[in-house]
Parts: structure tokens; C-alpha cells; sequence
């Protein structure tokens, strides 16, 4: 997830000073369309593709894999938290004697009755 924030900023500090010093070289109600359409388009449309590629790429490890059903597991990072390392389908980062089981509401409402 980090390198789909990383090329949205570089790409956002590219085309804001372009689209900027552009403004003095056109008409303002032009330069409105033009700013739009390039920020949607270099900048918020690319995000979103590459979003939706790594979320396709970790489905796998997110919704099938010992690590899914950790405590110690960020699935938005796709991220084991215990060793800050990057499970696969393949690779567990603690070989399966850290894992700690998530609590369910099922669970925390036996604790509390």
C-alpha cells in the first residue's frame, strides 16, 4: 500500500507545479478544465488503479492465509505487526508461533455476561 501513497505524491508534485505555472500561459476558465482533468487524470485515476491492483494481488494472503485471522495482522498493509514483515501465501513471518488468535464479538460478549 505504501508504494501506491508513494507514486500518488510524486506524481501529485509533479503535475500541481506544472498545472500551476501553466495557468500563466492560458485562459483562466480553460486553465479550471485543464487542472481537473489533469489531477483526475494523472493523479487520482492512477491511484485508483494501482489500488485495485494490490488489492487483487494480496487477495489471497488477506482472505486465505493463517496470517488473516492474527491479531498481529494489518490488512490494509498487507503487514505482519509483530515482525514488520510481509506475509505471502508462501511465507509466514512467524512460522505460525506467534500467531494469536483474533477475538470475535461473539467472544468479548461471553467475557462481559
Amino acid at each position: 500500500m505504501g508504494e501506491v501513497v508513494f507514486w500518488t505524491i510524486m506524481r501529485a508534485a509533479l503535475t500541481i507545479p506544472a498545472v500551476w505555472i501553466l495557468k500563466e500561459y492560458i485562459n483562466y476558465p480553460v486553465w479550471w478544465l485543464i487542472s481537473v482533468a489533469a489531477i483526475y487524470g494523472i493523479i487520482i485515476h492512477p491511484a485508483i488503479i494501482h489500488y485495485r491492483l494490490f488489492k487483487e494481488k494480496n487477495k489471497e494472503t488477506i482472505e486465505s492465509t493463517l496470517c488473516s485471522t492474527c491479531t498481529n495482522f494489518d490488512k490494509t498493509a498487507v503487514l505482519c505487526l509483530l515482525h514488520d514483515k510481509h506475509p505471502t501465501k508462501d511465507y509466514l513471518p512467524c512460522e505460525g508461533f506467534d500467531w494469536e488468535p483474533k477475538s470475535t464479538e461473539k467472544d468479548n460478549e461471553d467475557i462481559f455476561t
